[in-house]
């Protein structure tokens, strides 16, 4: 592939970074705190715009209602700070796991009064969305069961599928509703949205404007993710990618650090369907979707955009044609050799060729650690959560 084909798919390869990604990480037993970690939504914006501007790919950021909002505040303020900040608004996510009436779950929970409860949140949440700019409702419903026997299965399928109508009804002309689905979180008997399949027969059901989100990290052990990706794609049903890598169903670890061939898969069969099948994937949604771990909030997130890059770019440089020609022969070696031959490709010296193009550092994250603003940063928000009386301590969940 000639260098200004590359560059012109890699100018096309933007990805969103999520605002709790920048707060402090998480296990499922503690909250451990970093100096440099944001605590408010100017501090999360502002992290944000640094990563996109080492990276040059990363100029949308997720939010979360819950988190950046507050109910009845005028949304519009966060979208003006972030468009000051160099940043468009991309995906809104709903909180429907945190609240007490989401004990026996949302959408699905034999307790009209917790249906109706999620309803009013995800009214509000698409009347935010819509007043950030936001094309995308970001849905995961956490509801399932922990015991067998504890509800009617087919009953909470149901009234899925009501809500889902209503919520996709409520979106204004030109949003879509992206439905993720995971495996074994939070219920440990049944998850009422657990595999790509239930969520696809949701969408269809649910209207023309849903579609279905693939968060990466959260698939069942052996589940082949970039089949799941091709079927969805050719069905003219996938709507978000959430990049991550596959330790377990349930984690989310860092792009690219345990699984990059299956991720470079991935990106191979998108770009297979949108110029072998002419799928239209422009509004194909990619979000790094990770939120616990050591690592510097920053740091980690320029760094996942950085192995996102370069694992698409390896994937661009596949030889479709040698590819489909040595298919229809039947040649398995030649087929497979293919994609280990782009894959092995050092592409960092192509991508930070990419950046000076575009006068940016040649390598985001050593530039961002020589800066001296983690350092800065650290400084100034200790002070600002001393000020606030907030404790600088590991916060354990009880």
């Amino acid at each position: 592939m000639d260098k200004d084909r590359l560059f012109g798919l890699l100018d096309q390869f933007m990805i969103e970074t999520p605002t709790w990604a920048y707060a402090d990480g998480r296990t499922r037993f503690g909250k451990f705190h970093q100096p440099s970690s944001a605590s408010t939504i100017e501090e999360k914006l502002a992290d944000a715009a640094t990563v996109h501007r080492y990276t040059g790919c990363c100029p949308a950021v997720a939010l979360s209602v819950v988190w950046d909002f507050s109910i009845g505040v005028d949304a519009s303020a966060t979208a003006t700070l972030a468009r000051k900040s160099g940043l468009r608004i991309g995906s809104v996510s709903p909180n429907l796991y945190e609240d007490q009436i989401f004990r026996h779950g949302s959408a699905a929970s034999p307790d009209e009064r917790a249906r109706e409860h999620a309803h009013r949140h995800i009214v509000a949440s698409i009347a935010i969305a819509h007043a950030v700019g936001s094309k995308g409702l970001s849905l995961w419903l956490p509801d399932g069961t922990n015991l067998p026997g504890e509800d009617d299965m087919a009953g909470r399928k149901e009234r899925i599928h009501g809500a889902l109508r209503q919520w996709h009804d409520a979106m204004p002309a030109g949003m879509k509703m992206l439905l993720e689905y995971k495996a074994l979180e939070p219920a440990c008997y049944a998850a009422d949205v657990a595999d790509w399949g239930m969520a696809y027969i949701y969408c269809k059901d649910a209207g023309p404007n849903a579609r279905v989100a693939v968060d990466v990290g959260h698939q069942y052990h052996g589940q082949n993710v970039e089949q799941i990706i091709s079927f969805l794609a050719d069905e003219e049903m996938l709507g978000g990618v959430y990049l991550g890598g596959r330790p377990s169903a349930g984690a989310e670890s860092p792009l690219g650090s345990i699984y990059p061939f299956g991720m470079f898969c991935i990106f191979h069969e998108i770009r297979q369907a949108a110029e072998v099948r002419g799928r239209d994937l422009s509004r194909l949604v990619y979000r790094i979707e990770e939120s616990q771990g050591p690592r510097p909030r920053v740091q980690a997130m320029i760094s996942s955009a950085m192995a996102a890059q370069e694992l698409y770019a390896k994937a661009c440089l596949v030889d479709i044609k040698k590819v489909t020609d040595a298919q229809a022969r039947m040649d398995l070696v030649e087929a497979e050799a293919c994609l280990r031959d782009a894959f092995s490709s050092d592409t960092r010296p192509m991508v930070a060729e990419w950046r000076k193009k575009k006068s940016l550092e040649p390598d985001p994250l050593a530039a961002y650690r020589a800066s001296g603003l983690e350092a800065a940063a650290a400084k100034e928000r200790e002070g600002a959560r001393a000020a606030a009386g907030l404790p600088a301590t590991v916060e354990w969940k009880t």
